[in-house]
């Protein structure tokens, strides 16, 4: 039997990572292996599996044998090839409940919608203990009190998550069956993710993708990078459109098909086109643009507006765990958003802007 984890991308200290919330177990199964229950066979060959969680990635189609999803009943063979999908919730070790206040868009007995304001870290990490999405949900879904014990603690899972300074859409699974559900979907890249970013610099093209991995920088570990080339980092693919067209900064959309920390930001970079006020990749200063001085108060004035980098998550759709029907949520732009916006539509009706 061979075992092969492929393992997620580390947390950076900001409590930021990959979107994707999963790891994969490959398994071979041994030359002299007798038909045996795939969840009792699973349980010994699994950390942290039981029985039940095991039937239940099942009845998910998160258990696959031979390039096929199988039951919990399937009789594991001598050569067969195992992948187990399996999700992590970092966000479920040491959770203080804490009062603030959730933005809920939707909310059922199998998930929440959350939109998320800037400046909120999703889940605890290091120097992020406290004040994080994950502390507010542990007050909401328990009884709101600090004195919650751990084990009382509801489960809920983070299927997905956005950095800290970006704004938007969160879905928050309220049972494990919906996290397996949901956590699925992501993994297929049938869940439908929209971003609207604003970058430096104009576009030749209306439209566009961008393919390259993204991974740990090589020098500067607490940042991601692209690779365009090569086997480092994982596999990472943004489609881009233009929406609007300020000569030298463009409101684009983005959208995911995968989820790798960091991904919008790092592609838009890697193609010279940093996302506006974005201070771990470039961003924060005047990219394009003139010489004047009221040029350079014009965008100060606009980072003071925004101090964030420019990316909300504006539309979420999926189909649900439980009705099997498909959903879709909407977050209307944010004010700093807006704003900013607004700044550089009056910027160039005012005057015509230089190459």
């Amino acid at each position: 039997m061979t075992e092969d984890p492929i393992e997620l991308d580390d947390e950076l200290e900001s409590g930021e990572g990959s979107e994707e919330l999963y790891e994969r177990v490959n398994i071979v199964a041994d030359k002299g292996q007798e038909p045996l229950r795939i969840d009792k066979f699973l349980m010994n060959r699994v950390e942290g599996a039981t029985r039940n969680k095991i039937q239940q990635a099942c009845e998910s189609g998160w258990v696959i044998v031979n390039d096929k999803p199988v039951k919990s009943n399937y009789k594991v063979k001598a050569g067969d090839k195992i992948v187990v999908m399996t999700t992590k919730n970092p966000e479920n070790t040491d959770v203080i409940p804490e009062q603030m206040d959730l933005n809920i868009v939707f909310e059922d007995e199998d998930i929440m919608i959350i939109n998320k304001q800037p400046g909120m870290v999703v889940h605890p990490g290091c120097g992020n203990y406290t004040g994080t999405l994950v502390n507010g949900l542990a007050w909401y879904l328990g009884g709101q009190t600090t004195e919650v014990t751990e084990p009382e603690i509801p489960r809920f899972g983070l299927v997905h998550r956005i950095d800290k300074n970006t704004s938007g859409l969160l879905v928050i699974a309220k049972s494990e069956k919906a996290m397996n559900d949901l956590a699925k979907q992501f993994f297929d890249h049938t869940v439908q993710r929209r971003y609207i970013a604003l970058v430096w610099g104009d576009f030749e093209e209306d439209e566009g993708t961008v393919e390259a991995h993204v991974g740990r920088h090589q020098r500067f570990r607490k940042i991601m990078d692209a690779y365009p080339e090569g086997e480092y980092g994982k596999d990472a693919i943004t489609h881009y459109k233009v929406l609007e067209r300020f000569n030298y900064v463009t409101l684009i959309e983005c959208r995911l098909e995968t989820g790798r920390t960091h991904q919008i930001r790092v592609h838009m970079q890697h193609i010279g086109h940093s996302l506006f006020n974005d201070d771990t990749y470039g961003g924060d200063r005047i990219l394009k643009g003139t010489v004047f001085n009221k040029y350079k108060q014009f965008v100060d004035n606009c980072f003071e507006l925004m101090p964030r980098h420019a990316l909300h998550a504006q539309t979420l759709g999926f189909i649900h765990p439980r009705t099997r029907k498909p959903v879709h949520f909407e977050s209307p732009m944010p004010e700093d958003f807006n704003a900013v916006l607004e700044k550089w539509r009056r910027y160039i009706s005012a005057r015509p802007l230089e190459d």
